[in-house]
């Protein structure tokens, strides 16, 4: 090993493993490559967590910050309300907390995974009306022609995309709460029945 006075640092020089015995690397130039490596795997390594949900679509409905009392004062966390559905008729929604988003949405999508329901699926909409109160919220859910689409808003809208259905008329009444709102939802397709053609 050769050592380099530079400006007023020492700079170690490893010799190169191989023939040329004649070349040099500067251990700096290592630890910025070595570093390079790891930043690369900690990418693929999130990418890999985000495709692995068993083929199901998230779609985040609510995030909000809540606190809890203890000794020392407040303690803030992060409470995050998912839906989660294959497309195919599977949805089910959930709640997650935690100290950021990322593992709050994590909780929130395995307890949304307990509570998978199958949605009827008619074509490409519901097989019949429903009126449902659940807690505050009143809805109504209606089939419609094909190509109307989901004329449905807040989280009705969206719990009916990840289940998969295309087509639907539905009304929110009451509640403007979106978690309670999306529960009601569920509920409703949870007692849909599969009518016969």
């Amino acid at each position: 090993m050769a050592d380099k006075l530079i400006g007023k640092k020492f700079i170690k020089k490893e010799e190169k493993p191989g023939n040329n015995s004649d070349a040099t690397v500067d251990s700096k130039s290592t630890l910025k490559r070595n570093t390079s490596k790891v930043r690369s795997k900690r990418k693929n390594d999130d990418k890999r967590k985000r495709n692995d949900d068993d083929g199901f679509d998230t779609k985040i409905i609510n995030i909000r910050r809540v606190t809890r009392m203890f000794k020392g004062g407040r303690r803030m966390r992060l409470s995050v309300f998912v839906v989660i559905g294959d497309r195919e008729g599977k949805v089910g929604v959930g709640i997650g907390k935690g100290p950021d988003v990322r593992s709050a949405q994590n909780k929130a999508v395995s307890n949304a995974k307990k509570n998978l329901i199958q949605v009827p699926i008619k074509g490409n909409t519901i097989p019949h009306d429903i009126v449902l109160k659940h807690g505050a919220a009143r809805i109504i859910i209606k089939p419609a022609a094909p190509g109307t689409g989901i004329v449905a808003g807040s989280s009705m809208r969206a719990v009916a995309e990840v289940a998969g259905i295309k087509d639907m008329l539905g009304k929110i009444m009451g509640t403007n709460n979106q978690i309670t709102n999306a529960y009601a939802t569920v509920e409703a397709f949870a007692n849909l029945r599969q009518t016969r053609n």
